[in-house]
C-alpha cells in the first residue's frame, strides 16, 4: 500500500525530487540582502544566473540558494567552536505528531541554510516514509541504527547509515520495522544480567556526537514508548522538544510522561550517565481553533506549563494532511494543494513555530542570525525564557 501511494505521488521517478523555487525577492529576504546585490553578483560572474524558460526566470532552487549564501557570506551555520544541537522530538504517546514536527523542522532549517541530520529511531519509520523512502522496500536492517546498537555490532561508527535526501543540506539515517530487533536483544541481554544498556546508551551518544560535527542540528525521532531506544535517545540528546495535541488524553498522558521522564533521568544520573539539556520545551503540535474544547485544553496547558510551553501552537491544517499523503512536508510543495489562502496561513504558522525553535537552537551559539531572514518567512521573533 505504501508503494502504491508513493508511485502515485512520485511518478515517473522512483524517488521524489525537490521542485521548489524562490524568486529573487524571496531569496534576498532569506539572505538579508538587497535584490541588487544578488543581480550584481550574477552580472560579475560570482553567481550563476537562474534558468530562463519562455523569457521568464525560473527562480533559484535550494542548491542555488545555499551557494548564494556561501558567495555572499549569508550562511547561518554554527561556528567551529559552537556545539551542534542534538534535539530529541520525544513523547511516549503515539499520535502526537512527532514525525510531522521532525520533518517540518528539518525542512524549515534547510530553507534557512542549516546542515541537518535526521535520525529515525522509530521502527514504524514514519519519518523515513515522509522523506520518500519506502521502509519495506528501500531500507533494510543494516541501513538503520541496528548494526551499531545490536548485541553483536558490525559497525563501529554511524557513517554507514547516512543517506542523502532530495534536500542537499539534509541527510537521513532511516528506519524500518526490523530496527525493533534491538529492543528484543537488549531486553534479553539485560534479563541475563549482562550490563549492556548503559554501554549502548553511551555508544549512541558518542556516535551521534561524532557524526554531528558535520552538521548544525541533529534531529532524533524516537519511538513513542519507554523502551531501550527511547532511553538511549534521551541520554544522547542535548535538547528535548515534547509535542502534544490540544486534547484531554494527550494532555493527561504528557503530564504522566513528564513525571516518568523525571524519574528516568534521575535513574540515569544514579547510574553515572550524564544528561545535560540546553533546553526542554513542550509544543502544542495540533490545535483546531474552531474547537472550543481544544481551546480550553490549550489554555490549561498554558497555565500548567507556563514559559516551558512554546508560545505558538501548530494549527490543524488540511494542507499538512494533503502534503503527507504525497509523502511531503508543506515546505516541499511547489504550489498550494488546497486554497492559496489555506496554504499561506499554514506556511506562516509553521514558519513562526519553527523560528521559535531556531531561536532556542541558536541561543548558545556565538554567531548572530542573518539579518532579514525571519522577516522573509513572515515570522516574528520571540525571546524564549530558560526553563528547566
Amino acid at each position: 500500500m505504501i508503494e502504491r501511494l508513493r508511485r502515485h505521488a512520485f511518478l515517473p521517478e522512483r524517488r521524489k525530487g525537490l521542485n521548489i523555487r524562490f524568486g529573487v525577492a524571496e531569496a534576498s529576504a532569506l539572505l538579508g540582502c538587497s535584490t541588487n546585490r544578488i543581480r550584481m553578483a550574477e552580472e560579475d560572474g560570482r553567481l550563476p544566473k537562474p534558468e530562463i524558460q519562455d523569457g521568464r526566470r525560473l527562480g533559484y532552487d535550494i542548491a542555488a540558494l545555499l551557494n548564494m549564501r556561501e558567495v555572499l557570506g549569508a550562511s547561518p551555520r554554527r561556528g567551529p567552536e559552537d556545539e551542534p544541537v542534538i534535539l530529541a522530538i520525544q513523547n511516549f504517546k503515539g499520535g502526537v505528531g512527532k514525525s510531522t514536527v521532525t520533518t517540518h523542522l528539518a525542512h524549515y532549517l534547510a530553507v534557512t541554510g542549516y546542515r541537518v541530520l535526521v535520525v529515525d529511531c522509530d521502527s514504524q519509520a514514519t519519518t523515513t516514509t515522509l522523506f520518500g523512502f519506502n521502509p519495506h522496500f528501500d531500507v533494510d536492517r543494516d541501513q538503520t541504527l541496528y548494526p551499531y546498537l545490536s548485541i553483536d555490532p558490525t559497525q563501529q561508527d554511524l557513517a554507514y547509515a547516512v543517506q542523502r535526501t532530495p534536500w542537499p543540506n539534509v541527510d537521513l539515517i532511516p528506519s524500518c520495522l526490523e530496527l525493533f530487533d534491538v529492543e528484543y536483544e537488549l531486553a534479553a541481554a539485560s534479563s541475563t544480567g549482562q550490563s549492556v544498556l548503559a554501554a549502548r546508551f553511551r555508544k549512541l551518544k558518542d556516535g551521534l556526537r561524532e557524526l554531528a560535527e558535520d552538521y548544525d542540528v541533529v534531529i532524533l525521532d524516537p519511538p513513542p514508548a519507554l523502551g531501550t531506544i527511547s532511553l538511549a535517545v534521551m541520554q544522547a540528546s542535548n535538547a528535548v522538544l515534547v509535542p502534544l495535541a490540544a486534547t484531554v488524553p494527550d494532555f493527561c498522558s504528557t503530564v504522566q510522561f513528564l513525571s516518568m521522564m523525571n524519574q528516568v533521568l534521575e535513574q540515569l544520573r544514579r547510574a553515572d550517565i550524564t544528561v545535560d539539556y540546553r533546553f526542554c520545551r513542550l509544543l502544542c503540535s495540533r490545535h483546531d481553533t474552531s474547537n472550543p474544547g481544544e481551546s480550553m485544553v490549550l489554555k490549561i496547558m498554558e497555565e500548567t506549563f507556563g514559559p516551558a510551553l512554546m508560545p505558538t501552537a501548530i494549527l490543524d491544517s488540511a494542507e499538512i494532511s494533503h502534503a503527507a499523503v504525497r509523502m511531503m512536508s508543506v515546505y516541499e510543495l511547489d504550489k498550494a494543494i488546497g486554497s492559496a489562502k489555506t496554504h499561506k496561513r499554514c506556511r506562516a504558522n509553521l514558519d513562526e513555530v519553527n523560528h521559535q525553535i531556531e531561536t532556542l537552537i541558536r541561543r548558545n551559539w556565538n554567531r548572530p542570525r542573518v539579518n532579514g531572514a525571519s522577516e522573509a518567512l513572515g515570522m516574528a521573533a520571540h525571546e524564549m525564557p530558560d526553563v528547566a
